[in-house]
């Protein structure tokens, strides 16, 4: 991204989400080969303590 130092405030906004944009149309994120949340350690209700009694 070019030095936006110069720029206004909003100039400065508007260019930084140009190159967001920019950017995800070139590398755009590949789909996970899992579902969401499935690799979140799995707990216990009794290890949650106090808090579910």
């Amino acid at each position: 991204m070019a030095n936006t130092s110069t720029l206004s405030k909003e100039d400065r906004k508007k260019a930084k989400r140009a190159s967001r944009k920019k950017r995800k149309a070139e590398k755009p994120l590949k789909p996970r080969e899992y579902a969401r949340g499935s690799k979140k350690p799995k707990v216990k209700k009794l290890a949650r303590g106090q808090a579910k009694r």
